[in-house]
Parts: C-alpha cells; structure tokens; sequence
C-alpha cells in the first residue's frame, strides 16, 4: 500500500500528495486555493460572467478561512480542575458555503435526511435532462437561465400524466436539482430530477404510472428547451438559425436519461442528495498536487475506465471556479406533489394509499421537523468523542470566549467584559445567564 508523502517546501509552500485508497486527502483543494487564487484572480477574472465575480471570490475566500481563527470561535476551559491543567479548546466557525467541501457535505446530508420525512413513499425516477454543447455558453454567461430550466423539466412530466386523461387532472411529484459539471470538471448544465411513478387525481386517488414514453421525453424537451431560446433571443437572427439547425441535428430530440428506478424511497432523498451541493470534485479524486500541477482521475461515463487528468495548477482552478453559482442561487426545485403547499396532505394520501393496497403501515407525516444537530452531537457520532468534555475531569467545559470575525468580540466570561459588552450591545449578558442557570436548575 502507497502511503501519504506530505513533502513541504519553505520556499514554495507546496505539498505532494500521493494516492492512498484508504485516506481522504482533507484539505488539499484548499490548499491550492491557497497557493494560487490570489494570482489567478488577478490574471483570469475578466474570463467569468460579471455579475458571477463577487460571488465567486467570497465563496473561494469563505472556503480558505473555513475552519480556522480568521472565521471566528468559540473558546472553551475547564474552570477549576482538579485533575490536571487541559488546554482550552477552539470551535472555530465554519463559513456555510455550497462551494466549500466540508461545509457543501454536511448541508446535503442535512438535506437528505430532511427529504427522507418528506418523500412520498412510491417507487421514484430519476432522470437527467441533457443541454447540448451548443447551447451551453448562454448558461455559463447567464446563470439565473437553468432556474428556468427546472421549470420546463417539471412542465414535460407533468404534461405527459395530463394527456393521458384531461378529465382526471393528475398531479404528479417532481424534486429537480440544478448542475454544471460533469466527472471532467468541463461546463455542462443539466437537471437532476426525482419524479414519482404515479400521481394523484382531482378526486385524491393514487394512479400507478410506471413508465414514461423515452421519445417524449426527448422530444419534448427539445421543444421546450429551443423555445427558450427563442423566448429570451427573440430579434437574434443567430440564435433564430441556431434553433433551426439544433431541430434538424438533433432529429430525436436532445438526450433524456431516465433508467435509473428506484423502489425505496428513502434511498431515493439519498440518491439526490449527492447530486445536491457538492463541489465539483471530491478531495480523494485528486491524486497528486506539487504545487505546478493537479493530477485526478474521473470514471468515463462511456467505457467504464478511469481517465487520469494532468492539469496546470491555474487550468484546474479554473475549471473547479467557474461552477459556483450566484450568491442565494436555488439549487433546488419542489414541483407539484411537492410543493410546501400539497406535500403533506399528499403523504397522507399515498401512505392510506399503501395501507389500502398492500396492508402496510406507514408513519404519518410528521407534524414537526427534526431538530438539526448541533455541532456537539455530529462530533459524538462521527468520532465517539466529546469535544468540549474535559480530558482530566471528564466534566463539560465552560463556554468563555465567543469572537466572531465581523462583529468582533460578543461573548466573555469575565465580568469586566461583561460590562464593556452590556454598553456595546445593551444586554445584561451576566443577568441573562443567572436566569438561564435558575431555569435550568428548576427544571
């Protein structure tokens, strides 16, 4: 087995990383980051969409910080222990940001493990509607485009369920999620989507639909698609000839893949999830770094076979930048069965449904929400180990410093700046944390 080589170099601050199928190589792309986003920036901004700029440079700035003192923390200490004398223990402040990759993977399994109590419990689909080559630079300029996008995914399903009977009006769940990458890290924009294989009627039955017609799919889809196009290019004669040409290249319509059925439909929430808010490569792809070059591989969706990718260090910056969507971009789309406004009466509906036919009973949709978790407890269960429970004392450490990078100092334990916090803020920081000791007492 090769095993990790972490070679620094003073005078270039490159590390060397060398694959290990047993080790996720943390930390490395941020690293890079490090070592050449500044200068990259500098040479290659005017290559991305203006209005793309400032959310791509706070992303990448977010995702350097995150997890160190620059962010912020929360500093804890054993008060008085009688065991021995621990070092005080930093949580340091993570930046939320989709782009990062801790932080991207801890909001998709958020995501998952929300979807898994809203999902209707039917055998779903998943299909992935393609945009072809030549259409791709308008979305690269114009990222708000594939929000329309998911929109017209959800219209040719549920269209296909209206035709079959227009007295019926049947209702069908569709959960799109919005991407741009493929393996090779190239710009490709397409839409994930989740569809139920059934939908319900205007009387609240439950209709079974197993198979959608692949044709039209393609299709209709096209259609949509090009008329889009025309819609948003309307007195450009290029795009206008462009549509013309893609009708007659495209004979059969633009590529539709829907062989992926799933049964289970908790599977189904943590399938999509992958798909949700990760970055576009994940860190254990990446086989070495050497400050000049990135060296990763991606499975080619044709042969099966691993590609391995040799790139300058500022080519795969590039490529892994230039996918970071606008600030408050929605990733996700809830369509019909699965809009906030029908999605719990339809779980109602499917789970009485499945009781009725299959004399299975499922748990009611539930009247609350899962409480998230705090950063305690996913320390607990990743790593079985407590991080603010004193190593001598085994007691909880106290909480004594909150510092936060914008807003500076808004916690301290010592009266004394307790007292310079109350003039700052206008709470009675000590005040406050009697009655929450009294209530907790009490109770």
């Amino acid at each position: 087995m090769r095993k990790l080589v972490d070679k620094s170099d003073n005078r270039e601050g490159g590390i060397v990383m060398e694959n290990n199928k047993t080790w996720k190589k943390r930390g490395i792309i941020k690293q890079i980051l490090k070592d050449h986003f500044h200068g990259f920036w500098e040479l290659h901004e005017h290559q991305f969409p203006e209005g793309l700029r400032k959310s791509i440079q706070e992303a990448v700035n977010k995702a350097i910080r995150c997890g160190t003192k620059d962010m912020g923390y929360a500093r804890y200490e054993c008060m008085g222990c009688q065991k021995g004398e621990p070092e005080p223990v930093f949580v340091c402040f993570t930046c939320k940001s989709r782009f990062c990759h801790g932080c991207g993977k801890k909001y998709t399994d958020e995501w998952a493990e929300k979807q898994e109590e809203r999902i209707l419990n039917v055998p779903h689909r998943h299909t992935v509607f393609t945009v072809p080559k030549e259409l791709r630079k308008y979305f690269f300029e114009d990222r708000k485009k594939l929000t329309e996008l998911s929109k017209e995914v959800a219209k040719v399903i549920q269209y296909y369920h209206r035709q079959k009977n227009k007295t019926k009006q049947y209702e069908v769940g569709v959960i799109t999620v919005i991407h741009t990458f493929g393996r090779d890290l190239k710009f490709n924009p397409h839409i994930h989507a989740l569809v139920t294989e059934g939908a319900l009627d205007n009387t609240k039955q439950w209709k079974s639909v197993e198979y959608i017609s692949f044709s039209y799919l393609r299709k209709s889809w096209q259609k949509l698609l090009l008329d889009l196009m025309l819609k948003w290019f309307p007195k450009d004669e290029k795009v206008k000839a462009m549509v013309s040409e893609l009708y007659q290249r495209y004979k059969y319509g633009f590529y539709v893949n829907a062989e992926q059925r799933m049964k289970d439909a908790r599977g189904a929430a943590k399938y999509i999830g992958r798909y949700l808010a990760r970055p576009a490569i994940a860190e254990y792809r990446i086989i070495k770094y050497d400050y000049h070059k990135v060296y990763y591989w991606y499975e080619d969706h044709q042969t099966g076979k691993r590609v391995k990718v040799v790139a300058p260090v500022m080519k795969f910056i590039y490529d892994l930048v230039q996918h970071i969507p606008p600030k408050h971009f929605r990733m996700v789309g809830r369509y019909g069965l699965y809009s906030r406004s029908k999605n719990r009466e339809s779980q109602k509906i499917v789970n009485l449904w499945r009781y009725m036919v299959h004399k299975q009973v499922e748990m009611t949709f539930p009247t609350t929400e899962k409480k998230r978790k705090t950063y305690r407890e996913r320390m607990i269960e990743t790593y079985h180990r407590d991080p603010i429970q004193c190593p001598c004392c085994k007691h909880d450490m106290l909480l004594v410093v909150i510092w936060h990078a914008d807003y500076g100092y808004i916690y301290y334990y010592d009266e004394e700046w307790e007292r310079e916090l109350d003039k700052k803020w206008g709470i009675k920081a000590y005040e406050r944390r009697k009655k929450k000791s009294e209530r907790k007492d009490a109770g």
